[in-house]
């Protein structure tokens, strides 16, 4: 290979060159396009290092300290071209999307309460008016207050792993809100007359159930508590939520942590009782569960079951939302879709 021209080899004709070729440049890529032609692998102020070595000894070290000068000055001047082009790239983009903010408004969509929400707060409207406090605990939870508190023996489905959500050293995420009525029950001293609506978590998913969903329970602690008085209230509720005239029957059954036990039911509220898909052609809904407080429950709480009795039940909020509003899964309460969500928005609840 034939030595380059001593002018090449003193490093100020090609940094000339280079330097009016990055002046140039118009844009990154143009920009890049010039350091691998000086600075590349094969560059040209590359090969003139490379060809140092053809030259005679006294005048090797010169040259190179020329040709080093005249590439640091070039990496310094694309350096600052890139650091350009790059400012002027942003400028354009923020020019492009400015907004005058003096133009006037084009329309504004307001947010609205969530459906779910919406019935949560109707529901507490209704007992509180009733004289029913609203109570609220953590949705972490240890042993004792979500189950052994509640009279649930260790054996007991409900404390499986596959429908609890076990945590680290003994905790869980809570089943139940009933955790709230037993911390209520140990730090308050009876009358009690409270609902405790929160979050709680299963594993379970389809269009009736998700591993989060939101339930509401409610206690009443007196002297000469009864049945009667559960089911009077439970039914003026079920009507004052559905603002119409129904039945309510109530069907024994067994929980831990009451005694007598019942599944609450109430005529079809979408057939008026006539039988459809919804009510499985009965005429009857399932709303929830109630029942006296089991003694047990008293004693693990420190209230007398001698003097005091009291009731308590239980339901989904997200059912009483589904029936109030006529949803039939579940899961488009909360899949955050606005076309969904957005038909309750002038909801009341």
């Amino acid at each position: 290979m034939a030595p380059p021209p001593p002018d090449e080899l003193n490093g100020e004709e090609p940094a000339r060159e280079a330097l009016a070729e990055i002046a140039a440049s118009a844009d990154i890529a143009s920009l890049e396009e010039v350091r691998v032609r000086w600075l590349g692998r094969k560059g040209r102020l590359t090969e003139q290092l490379k060809s140092l070595g053809a030259m005679p000894e006294a005048e090797r070290r010169p040259a190179g300290a020329r040709i080093n000068a005249a590439k640091a000055l070039i990496q310094q001047a694309l350096e600052s071209r890139r650091a350009a082009l790059e400012r002027a790239g942003v400028e354009r983009a923020l020019a492009a999307g400015a907004v005058d903010v003096t133009l006037p408004g084009r329309g504004e969509d307001l947010g609205a309460l969530h459906p779910v929400t919406q019935a949560r707060l109707r529901i507490e409207d209704i007992f509180q008016r009733a004289g029913f406090q609203i109570a609220q605990g953590p949705e972490i939870e240890d042993d004792f207050h979500n189950f052994e508190a509640l009279n649930i023996p260790a054996d007991h489905p409900a404390r499986a792993m596959h429908d609890t959500f076990y945590l680290r050293d003994g905790l869980l995420l809570r089943t139940h809100t009933s955790p709230v009525q037993i911390r209520a029950m140990q730090s308050r001293t009876p009358p009690l007359a409270l609902i405790a609506p929160g979050r709680v978590y299963r594993c379970d998913s389809d269009v009736s159930h998700s591993p989060m969903f939101h339930q509401l329970e409610g206690l009443f602690v007196d002297e000469q508590v009864s049945f009667a008085h559960l089911k009077a209230v439970l039914h003026h509720f079920m009507e004052a939520y559905f603002e119409q005239d129904l039945k309510m029957r109530l069907r024994a059954s067994y929980f831990p942590f009451t005694e007598p036990s019942a599944e609450v039911d109430i005529s079809c509220v979408l057939c008026a009782a006539r039988g459809c898909r919804v009510c499985k052609q009965s005429g009857w809904l399932e709303m929830g569960g109630c029942g006296m407080v089991h003694p047990a429950v008293f004693t693990a709480c420190g209230i007398d079951a001698e003097r005091y009795t009291g009731y308590a039940f239980g339901m989904g909020i997200d059912r009483m939302a589904m029936l109030r509003y006529r949803v039939n899964d579940l899961r488009l309460y909360f899949e955050s879709d606005l076309r969904f969500l957005g038909q309750f928005a002038q909801g009341s609840g």
